[in-house]
């Protein structure tokens, strides 16, 4: 009876003791997503990577949660590298929940805890974390908070797992420790009792070379440090050499594994020289000879290999053992592809309007007036209307009575013109090459020549272009898109000072670098510019005077220019499939290496 009381009452303590997950939320902050879990206290998070399904797996230990809470997030719309956040249960332990993120590309993460809470920092695009600074692991567990390593190189375990820790031991470089603290303090004991004591005490296995016992004893006071740290120590003092079976450790000394290690690279000269030899002819269909053996020949056996090449039928000839023969074999199919083609379509579109507005007296107002002369028989008066040209509307009249040479005439004129021009050249090239496309127009113009003395003057014709040329440099990356160096000038003709003169020129010129993904369009370049013209003449004061100023000034002229340039690159590989970019890679993830 006693024993079930206790055992229900340790139950209820556990239950009680799990942390309870109050929230969970997903928001954006620049270029890194936050994943935002919030607790009622501290709460314990493991977090891992798996690069081949794309996704970070985040388990929280001991929680309790809200069925509501573990709804999936739907990220897609986001413009970052999340596609999906779902929390379930986790399998065989009904007290930890996990969180699994879909992401579109393999990126890193951050995770951190602040005032009771889980932050997940995963960023929108591959580099937005500098590399000196991002925790160099796909797996890692914290307890409060997680901070970001600042050491360049430093081999990280993936876990707190006894297997990752050891694995890390035998890493060469700078490490980091996170194994269980110990302290030892022993004066002149044998190096292998040291290395069993550290294994029982952290819970590997561990297999001594005979060697190791002939090595001088060891004195050792260490207080409070990690035992891997410890079991380094003592490896870098007796010049120790480990190799990792799982969660087995085989310690060797440094002169033992250098013996073995000669002794098995004579066991595979030996294989090599007793393996038979075999030839092999490979068709080469784009890659050239010389460039492609230049490769190959770093990968065949020394002494006992021959490579020729036959440029009558583009072949490489290669005679060497099979295990060569089967390395270049890979080496070709992977370089051995079409290079890409790219269509780069460019679109200039200009667009002008004019508007141009004049009312008001051409000459003004004129008339004479006699008071004291003969009243004269009336000459008029006359009216004219002309809608050709410029638009006027006029009166005059030679004599009425007294009024004389009465003449005026009002200039209505109103005028709008549109205009649109669309210049669309197409080229292609091949990737890393140049390409230019020209088009021309001619007019020409008339250049006297003065009279000389053995001759008259003459008149000749010089002609003069207006070109649009467009230069591209693409090369395409190993994700698909497509970078681009473009130069392009764009000149016009304008109004002709005179009928003999030359026309003015109009030039546009742009050279700009430009990385574009494959079948999208970029703007990469546009003007805007207006001009504005307002102009009239009179005499001062009297052509300001409200309702009768107009009879005093010429015609108010307002003029009206727009004129838009905007200029669109679309690049395109044409022949993506038999390039070798496939439709993983145009989906922007990077091709997995190959094991030659």
């Amino acid at each position: 009876m006693k024993t079930g009381i206790i055992l229900i009452i340790l139950i209820v303590s556990l239950s009680l003791s799990a942390q309870e997950i109050k929230n969970v939320n997903f928001v954006q902050e620049g270029e890194v997503s936050k994943l935002i879990i919030e607790a009622d206290k501290d709460i314990f998070a493991e977090r891992f990577h798996v690069t081949e399904d794309k996704q970070i797996i985040l388990d929280l230990k001991n929680v309790k949660i809200s069925p509501k809470l573990l709804r999936g997030i739907d990220t897609s719309e986001f413009p970052g590298s999340t596609v999906f956040i779902s929390g379930y249960k986790k399998p065989g332990a009904p007290n930890d929940i996990r969180f699994a993120i879909q992401l579109r590309d393999n990126v890193r993460s951050i995770l951190e805890n602040k005032n009771n809470s889980i932050v997940l920092n995963i960023e929108n695009r591959f580099g937005v974390f500098a590399q000196s600074k991002i925790r160099n692991s796909e797996s890692s567990s914290l307890k409060g908070t997680q901070t970001i390593e600042d050491s360049v190189g430093l081999n990280i375990p993936k876990s707190n797992n006894i297997e990752d820790i050891i694995s890390n031991l035998t890493m060469s470089g700078p490490k980091k420790y996170i194994g269980k603290k110990i302290s030892i303090n022993v004066k002149e004991i044998p190096v292998p009792d040291l290395l069993n004591m550290i294994a029982d005490t952290s819970g590997f296995n561990i297999i001594i070379d005979q060697e190791i016992s002939k090595l001088p004893p060891l004195s050792l006071t260490l207080t409070n440090v990690p035992w891997d740290q410890a079991l380094d120590t003592i490896m870098n003092l007796s010049k120790l050499v480990a190799d990792k079976n799982a969660n087995i450790l085989i310690m060797k000394t440094l002169s033992q594994a250098s013996k073995e290690k000669e002794d098995e690279l004579k066991s595979i000269a030996l294989k090599e020289g007793l393996e038979p030899l075999v030839t092999r002819v490979f068709l080469i269909n784009y890659a050239t000879l010389a460039e492609i053996s230049k490769i190959i020949k770093d990968y065949l056996t020394p002494n006992r290999s021959t490579l020729q090449t036959d440029d009558r039928t583009n072949s490489i000839i290669v005679k060497d053992t099979i295990d060569s023969i089967e390395r270049v074999k890979k080496i070709i199919e992977t370089l051995d592809t079409q290079t890409p083609q790219i269509l780069i379509e460019a679109k200039i579109v200009e667009a002008n309007e004019n508007y141009t507005k004049s009312i008001g007296l051409t000459n003004g107002l004129s008339f004479g007036y006699d008071p004291v002369g003969l009243v004269g028989q009336p000459s008029g008066p006359g009216f004219s209307f002309s809608s050709i040209g410029t638009p006027a509307i006029g009166a005059q009249i030679a004599v009425y009575k007294r009024l004389l040479g009465l003449d005026f005439r009002l200039q209505l004129l109103e005028s709008e013109s549109k205009g649109r021009i669309i210049s669309t050249p197409r080229v292609v090239t091949q990737n890393k090459k140049a390409a230019t496309i020209t088009s021309s127009q001619q007019t020409s113009f008339r250049v006297q020549q003065p009279a000389t003395a053995t001759g008259p003057a003459l008149a000749t014709f010089e002609n003069v272009s207006a070109d649009l040329t467009l230069t591209v440099t693409p090369q395409v990356t190993n994700d698909g898109a497509i970078s681009m160096q473009i130069s392009l000038s764009k000149s016009s003709f304008g109004t002709r000072p005179s009928e003999d003169a030359p026309p003015n020129m109009n030039s546009r010129n742009i050279n700009t670098n430009v990385l574009v993904d494959n079948g999208s369009t970029i703007v990469i370049g546009g003007l805007y510019q207006t001009d504005s013209l307002d102009q009239h003449s009179g005499i001062p004061f009297m052509k300001d005077l409200p309702l009768i100023g107009w009879l005093f000034r010429t015609p108010l002229s307002n003029v009206t220019n727009k004129n838009e340039l905007v200029i669109f690159m679309t690049p395109r590989i044409i022949n993506q499939e038999e390039a070798g970019f496939s439709e993983r890679q145009a989906g922007k993830t990077s091709s997995s290496d190959q094991t030659l």
